[in-house]
């Protein structure tokens, strides 16, 4: 970095102020708090995270210096759950990334959907798609399902990258086709129920940090039937006490 570009002494000061002052904001806070998911406390967080964030930057660009701790971002916690107590619908917002590994095998297979389908059931794209990495793409994901594709990616020269799922309650579902144009402008972080997220930085940490018998098995999951789910109504009616069963669960998974 250019001397020109480095902050100044008093930058570094200022930054070192703000983190003073965002900390008596989140002991105030703490203080403060009427419960475990406080949104005053969440907020003093983001803004001592942030405050730290920065004079550790000015620090290092400046003086060469960094700071003995490490405070997590904004970004990796969730707000307070504040949506609807029972929903009565849910929203699952899905991202996968990919890389582009092997072009020639993806096009290659874009071109067997090509011979195997007519144009006439394949809108939007040009007789000439399969030749192309974005036209390969829109045939693929076209003619095979988001998860197929996941299940398959090595097939059609793709490696996965980080995915993650969050799922939002509401307390009704959107009439059809109201959000279709711009599907995530309305995302509310505070009506998301739970996420789950895969990346290999948890891959990582699990193999610095894993003590389970690689012989162990997974048990299989036992899904309700219809016979059980009236008995647990039935149950359910009787022990209900005004409380949303499991509303507010919220958690990372990987």
């Amino acid at each position: 970095m250019s001397d020109a570009a480095q902050p100044t002494a008093a930058e570094v000061r200022a930054a070192a102020e703000a983190i003073k002052t965002a900390l008596d904001r989140h002991l105030a806070a703490v203080e403060r708090r009427s419960g475990d998911d406080d949104p005053a406390v969440f907020e003093a967080f983001n803004q001592l995270a942030a405050a730290a964030e920065v004079y550790d930057e000015l620090l290092y660009d400046r003086y060469d210096e960094v700071t003995p701790f490490e405070i997590p971002g904004a970004d990796e916690t969730l707000p307070p759950y504040a949506g609807p107590e029972e929903p009565h619908a849910i929203s699952v917002l899905i991202r996968r990334d990919y890389t582009v590994a092997e072009p020639e095998r993806l096009l290659a297979q874009a071109e067997r959907v090509e011979a195997a389908e007519d144009f006439e059931d394949l809108a939007g794209l040009d007789e000439d798609a399969a030749g192309t990495v974005p036209g390969a793409l829109g045939l693929l994901f076209g003619e095979f399902e988001p998860d197929e594709i996941a299940s398959r990616h090595k097939e059609f020269g793709l490696e996965e990258g980080d995915s993650t799922l969050w799922v939002t309650a509401a307390d009704e579902a959107p009439e059809a086709g109201e959000w279709l144009e711009a599907p995530f402008e309305h995302f509310d972080p505070q009506a998301v129920v739970c996420r789950f997220d895969v990346s290999a930085v948890f891959d990582d940490e699990d193999d610095e940090h894993d003590d389970t018998d690689p012989d162990a098995e997974d048990d299989d999951l036992e899904f309700v039937d219809d016979e059980d789910l009236d008995g647990a109504d039935d149950e359910h009616d009787d022990e209900h006490d005004g409380e949303a069963d499991g509303a507010g669960v919220r958690g990372a998974g990987r």
